[in-house]
C-alpha cells in the first residue's frame, strides 16, 4: 500500500504544474468543448506512458551494470535538480494563461489534444523516464502499485482539472495558487532527491 501511495503523490507532483498541455485542458473546461473527450485521452495516454516507463525498465533490468544503474541514477538526480530549478525559475516570473480562444470541432480537439500529449516532450520525461527509471529496483508488486498510484493520480487529475475549471477558474488563473502548489511540488521533489542521493552513495 505505501507504494500505492507513494506513486500516487509523485505522479501528481510531476503532473501537477503548469504546462501547454495542462492549460489546453483548462481553457477547454472553460469553454465546455468535448471536456470529457480530452480529459480521457489525457488520462489514457498518461496510463500508457506510465507503465511503458516501468516495464520497459524492467525489460533491460538485465543489462543494468552497476555501472550502467549509476550512470541512470546520476541522469534521474539531474533531472530532479533540473525539474526543481524550472519550478523555482517559474515561481520568480509571472504565470499567467493564454485568452481563450474559440471553440473546436470533435476531430479538432481529438488531434490538438494528441498533439499537446504525445508531442510534448515532458510527457516522456515525467513518465517514461522519470517513474520508469526511479521504480527500476523495486519489485515487480511494487512496481504494479507504484504505476497505479501514478495512474490514479493521473486520472483524478486531468478529470478535476477539465470539470473543475469552470468553478474554479478564478483559482486556476491565479498567480498565487500556482506558486503555492510549485512550492509543495518543490519541497516533495526535493525529498525524493534527498532520497535518490542515499541509494547512489550508499
Amino acid at each position: 500500500m505505501n507504494f500505492l501511495i507513494f506513486g500516487f503523490f509523485t505522479g501528481m507532483s510531476l503532473i501537477f504544474a503548469i504546462g501547454a498541455q495542462n492549460i489546453f485542458v483548462i481553457e477547454q473546461g472553460l469553454k465546455k468543448n468535448f471536456i470529457f473527450l480530452v480529459c480521457l485521452i489525457c488520462a489514457i495516454s498518461d496510463v500508457l506512458l506510465i507503465f511503458l516507463g516501468i516495464f520497459l525498465f524492467h525489460f533491460f533490468d538485465n543489462f543494468f551494470t552497476p555501472q550502467i544503474e549509476i550512470v541512470l541514477n546520476v541522469l534521474l538526480l539531474l533531472f530532479l535538480l533540473h525539474f526543481i530549478w524550472e519550478k523555482v525559475r517559474i515561481n520568480r516570473t509571472n504565470i499567467k494563461l493564454k485568452k481563450l480562444g474559440k471553440n473546436y470541432n470533435f476531430f479538432e480537439i481529438f488531434y490538438r489534444t494528441v498533439g499537446f500529449t504525445f508531442l510534448n516532450p515532458h510527457v516522456y520525461s515525467d513518465t517514461v523516464f522519470f517513474l520508469g527509471n526511479f521504480s527500476k529496483n523495486f519489485l515487480m508488486e511494487q512496481k504494479f502499485l507504484f504505476g497505479i498510484g501514478a495512474s490514479v493520480s493521473s486520472i483524478i487529475f486531468f478529470f478535476s482539472l477539465g470539470y473543475l475549471s469552470k468553478y474554479l477558474s478564478n483559482y486556476l488563473k491565479s498567480e498565487k495558487v500556482w506558486k503555492l502548489i510549485n512550492m509543495i511540488i518543490i519541497i516533495f521533489m526535493s525529498l525524493l532527491t534527498f532520497y535518490l542521493l542515499t541509494i547512489i552513495f550508499k
